[in-house]
């Protein structure tokens, strides 16, 4: 692996790496940390097989747009078709204090990018499967269509979901406008699991790793709620709340809203990590003897 991204960093004209150590945290792409003679250290990422020429560019991208909301991102050296070059961030802090930064800033990315539509102006990349995002005024049937149903017919996702969850998911679709708020589309991160929230040099909150789009900012806050945050995160959602006026019913809505990444992970990895039970158990309700 080590040896794969040397070999791409150096015909990329980064001649004065000398070693590249794994780095942890990915699950569909190559990544580490490279060495350098004469330069600090960047990050490095490749897939030994690249899902199509325009991967990288679309993630440089969906940096440059968080960062332009107000969300620190890390530097982008190079965003190649088979090679994506990053500013190294660091871990982030174990405090209370580093949540709450975390909350404000992406309570104003949220609140300060309110779009008209649904969707982004390209499709982009989850992991190694491509994100639709086909302009739609009506968020219900985004939702529906391009982060739910499109994984049926996935193979992974048709092996592991009968007759009866694809029907209760597609009943479940049918009637998201009762069963969730009508809400704005805003600019989201995509893929806001907690292992993507770092932090600058400077100990400020920062994010890797994005699928972009003009989307329900509630996408987000469900994907750090279901990812095991730890336990400082605790202040991070009663905040974000605070700062972006949630009513009390909002953990209600997020076995619903995170449908769409459990489907994506069982869609891409042979270990689902309990996505096709929690799937099933999120269906439960709309099963037609419900």
């Amino acid at each position: 692996m080590t040896e794969l991204l040397l070999d791409r960093l150096h015909q990329a004209g980064f001649r004065d790496v000398v070693t590249v150590e794994p780095a942890a945290g990915g699950l569909a792409a190559l990544a580490g940390i490279a060495t350098r003679r004469d330069a600090p250290p960047v990050f490095v990422k490749a897939f030994a097989d690249p899902p199509d020429d325009d991967v990288f560019a679309a993630e440089a991208e969906g940096l440059a747009a968080l960062r332009e909301g107000g969300l620190a991102t890390p530097d982008v050296f190079r965003a190649g078709k088979d090679l994506l070059v990053l500013s190294v961030l660091q871990p982030r802090p174990s405090s209370e204090a580093f949540w709450e930064q975390f909350a404000h800033a992406l309570a104003r990315l949220h609140l300060s990018t309110v779009h008209p539509r649904f969707g982004w102006h390209r499709d982009n990349w989850l992991g190694r499967r491509r994100q639709i995002n086909t302009w739609n005024d009506d968020g219900f049937a985004f939702f529906a269509e391009h982060r739910l149903l499109r994984w049926l017919g996935e193979p992974r996702v048709d092996a592991a979901l009968d007759a009866g969850d694809r029907a209760a998911l597609e009943r479940l679709c049918h009637r998201l406008p009762e069963l969730l708020p009508k809400r704005p589309a805003s600019l989201t991160h995509g893929d806001l699991w907690t292992q993507n929230v770092l932090a600058t040099p400077d100990a400020e909150p920062a994010v890797i790793d994005p699928a972009v789009s003009y989307m329900w900012a509630e996408v987000d806050l469900a994907h750090v709620w279901t990812t095991a945050p730890p336990p400082e995160a605790r202040r991070f959602f009663a905040l974000y709340a605070e700062l972006t006026s949630l009513d009390p019913g909002w953990p209600s809505r997020m076995p619903i809203i995170q449908l769409r990444q459990h489907l994506a992970v069982l869609a891409q990895f042979d270990d689902d990590w309990g996505a096709a039970d929690l799937i099933r158990t999120t269906l439960d309700p709309f099963r037609k003897s419900s």
